[in-house]
């Protein structure tokens, strides 16, 4: 049995330990809003500390972590050190939106059922502690590595921008890999992605008893115009494609909108809460100014309105850097053997915390367990999924990454 076959082997001797492990963190709700985050950060230290994992605590100050829109951050590191050489990061977030209607199972619970675990962050990513987590344990107690470093990184503020969770570790050089491994689906390498725009709209008329209208200006007749203009840009977008395989146009939604105080009142304020998927090829700046144009045209054609627009986050696209060549060809050959098929390295329409260390010259890619698209796994939706063979076979094929960096 050669080294690879062994790592193989060892997974699979702990993979019941590896999916308790998951989930008890799946028990723990992280979802964001409201975001108080530190005691699934807890739980997660005490179980990593419980495995010999020496865990390090990084609290955000309060607060950053309030002006972020969220109420308790701590993110965590375990670093394993075993000789000169490289420092590979393996980042995984533990927070998640949260669950929303329609759901069969408990979303905290961690059920299994047809060899599938249920729960929030089942795929998206709290399946990576897992992934990295027992990677890391297979190849100490397979390779006894004498090189290089790997670092967890598990952190908590994805879901709004990260700047303070890898970024506010970046900022703060509690971490500075070389290379970077993020949590990912297991049949693709992602090398590039989306960026993101969220701005808030702000539409103000004069609120009115409903028995006089004319009396005020209503503000929602008014979103609506706007929301119209902003939804038609929907069929602009689709004639710009992108270069880049597996990401295809720019695409605006309308996530939240609220207003209005009752239903025999005209509406005096309306807001609403839009994102703009920008294409890597795109220039964040200019997208913002166009559309705020738009809102601001749009706005000026319904006398008596004023707008405030408020930028959110700003995520930028994730472009590949050429030092990623290392993990893209362990990966894919390990992929291969592993799953039995090509592993192609692609771009995706999400956008992830994988940019920030790109962003700082870290060269990363996008790998983890979970299935061929984001709509197989639910993520974001009801009953959110994981088959537990990609969580076996990605950890496979990350500790046989690792052993080809490191050993």
């Amino acid at each position: 049995m050669n080294t690879y076959e062994q790592l193989d082997a060892w997974i699979d001797a702990h993979f019941d330990e590896q999916v308790q492990f998951l989930q008890e963190l799946i028990r723990v709700p992280t979802d964001t809003p409201p975001g108080n985050n530190a005691p699934h950060a807890q739980r997660a230290a005490q179980l990593l500390s419980n495995m010999g994992l020496a865990v390090e605590e990084h609290p955000v100050p309060q607060d950053l972590v309030h002006q972020a829109g969220l109420q308790t951050i701590t993110n965590l590191i375990v670093r394993r050190h075993y000789g000169p050489g490289p420092t590979i990061a393996l980042n995984a977030h533990g927070d998640v939106v949260p669950p929303g209607e329609g759901w069969t199972k408990n979303p905290y619970a961690g059920e299994i059922e047809d060899g599938k675990i249920y729960g929030r962050a089942s795929a998206v990513s709290k399946c990576d502690f897992a992934t990295y987590a027992f990677a890391v344990r297979a190849l100490e107690a397979v390779a006894r590595p004498t090189h290089g470093q790997v670092e967890l990184l598990f952190t908590y503020d994805e879901e709004f921008g990260g700047e303070v969770g890898p970024a506010w570790l970046l900022k703060n050089k509690l971490t500075q890999p070389d290379l970077l491994i993020a949590a990912g689906f297991s049949y693709q390498v992602i090398t590039a992605h989306n960026g993101c725009l969220q701005m808030e709209v702000t539409v103000r008329g004069r609120q009115a008893h409903a028995a006089i209208p004319d009396s005020g200006v209503d503000a929602l007749q008014a979103a609506v115009h706007i929301l119209n203009a902003l939804y038609a840009q929907n069929t602009l977008y689709k004639q710009l494609r992108s270069a880049v395989e597996g990401i295809t146009h720019p695409y605006l939604n309308v996530g939240t909108i609220e207003g209005g105080t009752n239903t025999n009142v005209v509406p005096g304020r309306v807001s609403f809460k839009l994102d703009r998927r920008m294409i890597p090829e795109e220039n964040p700046a200019e997208v913002e100014a166009a559309l705020r144009q738009v809102i601001s045209e749009a706005a000026a054609q319904k006398p008596g309105i004023t707008v405030d627009v408020k930028r959110i986050l700003l995520a930028r696209a994730m472009t590949p850097l050429p030092g990623n060549k290392p993990l893209v060809d362990a990966i894919q050959k390990h992929g291969r053997a592993v799953f039995g098929e090509e592993i192609p390295a692609l771009g995706t329409p999400l956008y992830t915390d994988v940019r920030l260390f790109c962003e700082a010259g870290i060269p990363g890619v996008i790998y983890g367990a979970g299935p061929r698209t984001v709509l197989e796994s639910h993520a974001k939706r009801a009953d959110e999924r994981l088959d537990l063979e990609d969580l076996r076979r990605a950890t496979q094929v990350i500790a046989r990454t690792l052993h080809d960096l490191l050993v």
